[in-house]
């Protein structure tokens, strides 16, 4: 019988979710390697990374991951 080694704390780190990738519009750029994004969501981050003022970017683990595509955003209210 052919025993099988796991690594607890692996399977564990398996079952949470990865950090969520959000989307923001720079707000403003700090000089220093750093910028102030605006979430969709309402909230607001600083964050690594250096862009210009007003563009769409992809943010996740506290970087700038690249740019977003700039499209129209709808609210429904329900």
């Amino acid at each position: 019988m052919a025993t099988i080694m796991t690594n607890w704390w692996r399977r564990f780190r398996d079952l949470l979710p990865d950090s969520p990738r959000l989307v923001g519009t720079v707000t403003t750029n700090h000089g220093d390697g750093t910028v102030t994004v605006s979430l969709q969501g309402g909230g607001t981050l600083r964050v690594r990374g250096t862009t210009t003022a007003g563009a769409s970017v992809y943010v996740r683990d506290g970087a700038i991951e690249g740019a977003a595509p700039t499209l129209p955003t709808y609210g429904v209210e329900i």
